[in-house]
């Protein structure tokens, strides 16, 4: 009897959920049918073809990039929302974050916000190649972890690291402004490179006044930004899980767009990083160039520890479900 018992595995579990899955497209495909029952068959059946297709081959895909399509989704969302006149006020409150608007809440709405097209689009691209990866490493090292806990699906755990490195990347940023950006902007409008030259002063010594003023107003400028700007974008979580592939398969090769030549991923890891510390001893600002480095950080943090601590995490929730000690 021992013999033939096959043993639960988490492989086992995800197989299940895959068919509970394909069984749902089945029950939504009938409700679709008859939603649309009383329409001509020219027009119900593309319809119906159109339903197969996609559920076919959504099923077919690898559990990291269903994730994955389920944040580009929401994404996509939040985008369509962004272009909707009526609501961009309500956006521009609640979905970008400004260090100095006092709302916290928006840390983790801004992952999620994208107003430009290509930034979505460029977004989406690396998470679906780069997130997908990621959660096979996830599902991966919990396969080994140390309690034998059992997992039917990564999908939780993706959405725990995609969330918590999107806030860090986000607070890294919030804090450099606040505690760093924000003191040496006000330093150097309360400079004396600022004051007005008084106008009873000497033609000579005026004139003397306002060149070293304004030599030294642009020396400032050129490294402390005009003003604060507000942030959003998943770039600071996508790098967390670019981050964390490249650690987790050192030997992959990636392409790049432009131009289109493959390079190992940590050879470009390593370039993106390098261009952040660039922009910020530049004074770059089309980026959030901290946002990226605290993401980076994180997944770096987060494939040395990051499987350990969830694993030790639900083996605590199990003992105090079953009520163990």
């Amino acid at each position: 009897m021992l013999r033939n018992q096959r043993l639960v595995t988490s492989e086992n579990l995800r197989r299940v959920r895959v068919t509970l899955l394909s069984e749902k497209l089945k029950a939504w495909l009938a409700t679709v049918k008859d939603a649309i029952s009383d329409l001509p068959t020219t027009v119900s059946y593309p319809i119906l073809w159109a339903y197969v297709k996609c559920g076919n081959w959504y099923i077919s895909l690898p559990e990291g990039k269903r994730i994955c399509y389920q944040i580009c989704a929401i994404n996509g969302v939040v985008f369509l929302m962004w272009q909707m006149k009526s609501l961009k006020p309500f956006m521009q409150s609640n979905f970008m974050h400004h260090p100095l608007s006092g709302k916290y809440f928006t840390l983790l709405t801004s992952v999620f916000s994208h107003q430009s097209l290509i930034h979505l689009l460029a977004n989406s691209f690396a998470l679906v190649g780069f997130g997908s990866a990621a959660t096979a490493y996830l599902a991966k090292s919990q396969a080994n972890n140390k309690e034998g806990l059992l997992e039917s699906t990564p999908k939780y755990h993706f959405w725990a690291l995609f969330v918590s490195a999107g806030l860090f990347s986000a607070l890294v940023s919030h804090v450099v402004t606040t505690r760093v950006t924000l003191p040496r902007l006000l330093a150097q409008l309360r400079s004396p490179s600022n004051i007005n030259v008084p106008s009873g002063a000497s033609t000579v010594t005026g004139t003397a006044f306002r060149r070293t003023g304004a030599a030294a107003k642009e020396k400032a400028t050129e490294a402390v930004p005009r003003n604060i700007l507000p942030s959003l974008g998943a770039s600071g979580a996508i790098y967390a899980t670019v981050t964390l592939t490249a650690l987790a398969f050192p030997d992959a090769q990636v392409f790049l767009l432009f131009p289109p030549i493959p390079m190992p991923i940590t050879w470009g890891v390593g370039g993106m990083v390098a261009l952040d510390v660039i922009g910020i001893l530049r004074g770059w600002r089309l980026f959030d160039h901290w946002a990226h480095l605290g993401g980076a950080a994180f997944g770096a943090i987060y494939y040395k520890y990051g499987p350990d601590f969830w694993n030790y995490n639900r083996a605590l929730h199990a003992k105090s479900v079953l009520g163990e000690t």
